[in-house]
């Protein structure tokens, strides 16, 4: 594809995201607002991995560790300092920092794919129990306390930036939305930029790059602080706009589900996780309206069908099909008149 075909489509998509932003708080009730919120904050999550595995070919099964620390790191200032926007962004450098030394280890470690991510699944392990024993009054910081399995309630919700005044629920989906344009279209230019395209160099062929001078393990390390980043930056998101965090934001689920979006929705790209997550987690609303069949079982029908059929995704063979159809179209048609 061509540099201008590429954002294009690039802008086609960020125009579609931006009408979202404008009229949805317009058309639809309240509900309906907040549930689009939540599919905001967890595709924000979903881009910090499809980010760092399908352009840096880095494999996280425990990407639920950035997204609860940057829940707990955004909670615990938020409610010392009474603030959210400096909050907000000391979570994102926390998590981008906390992903820059778990990653030396790794990386300068020279650990395989298979290890990197049994790693982070077992840090996340690790951060999860952690948190879950700090029940007591003992277990604070400041003025915030950690409250074990119970969690942290009365997180501060977001705040118009460097003002007093809370976000409407109105207000909070613009907010994010804007923010999630503003990463989709950060990594587009970090992907197309040189960095990004050693990135996916070193995810094609790593002895390859390797030979042509590149310092591999840089270059991973900083794709892996950047997914940590963006991990983090979801969490908090997530505690601000359940005014709650628990340490089942570093459960296994929350690590599988993202896996499960990006899958779905097709590694290698950063429209598809986006589809994946608003797919699925709509899915899993109408079932759990029904009491038909137990919605968990029914969903897992659909993603065995999803990989059998559509093994590249959702977007992509979507993509693939629309592109040979109008090569049908235009194809000219045999025995017709010269």
């Amino acid at each position: 594809m061509s540099a201008l075909g590429y954002w294009r489509g690039v802008a086609l998509v960020a125009a579609v995201f931006l009408a979202i932003l404008l009229f949805v708080p317009a058309w639809f009730d309240l509900f309906e607002v907040l549930q689009m919120t939540q599919y905001i904050v967890l595709a924000i999550y979903a881009l910090s991995l499809a980010y760092i595995w399908g352009f840096g070919g880095i494999v996280s099964f425990g990407q639920a560790g950035f997204f609860g620390l940057g829940g707990y790191a955004f909670a615990v200032i938020s409610i010392n300092m009474g603030d959210t926007t400096v909050p907000f962004l000391l979570t994102i450098a926390l998590c981008f920092a906390f992903a820059a030394v778990l990653g030396y280890f790794m990386f300068y470690g020279r650990l395989s794919d298979v290890y990197l991510g049994v790693v982070t699944l077992v840090v996340t392990l690790i951060m999860w129990k952690l948190i879950s024993h700090t029940a007591g009054p003992e277990y604070a910081i400041g003025k915030a306390r950690l409250g074990g399995f119970n969690g942290i309630p009365s997180i501060p919700i977001m705040r118009v930036p460097f003002t007093d005044r809370e976000m409407d629920p109105g207000e909070m989906f613009q907010y994010f939305m804007g923010l999630l344009i503003f990463v989709y279209l950060l990594l587009h230019v970090l992907i197309r930029s040189k960095f990004g395209r050693i990135a996916i160099s070193i995810r094609e062929n790593e002895v390859r790059t390797g030979l042509l001078g590149y310092d591999i393990r840089r270059y991973k390390l900083l794709v892996f602080s950047i997914g940590g980043a963006l991990g983090g930056a979801s969490g908090a998101m997530w505690a601000t706009y359940q005014t709650f965090i628990d340490p089942n934001a570093f459960s296994l689920e929350m690590s599988a589900k993202c896996l499960i979006w990006v899958m779905a929705g097709g590694v290698g790209t950063l429209v598809g996780p986006i589809v994946g997550v608003v797919a699925l987690q709509y899915l899993s609303l109408k079932l759990g309206e029904t009491a038909f069949i137990n919605n968990l079982v029914i969903l897992g029908i659909v993603l065995v069908l999803l990989v059998l059929l559509m093994p590249r995704g959702i977007v992509p063979t979507l993509h693939d099909w629309l592109r040979k159809g109008v090569a049908l179209v235009r194809q000219p048609s045999r025995g017709g008149a010269p």
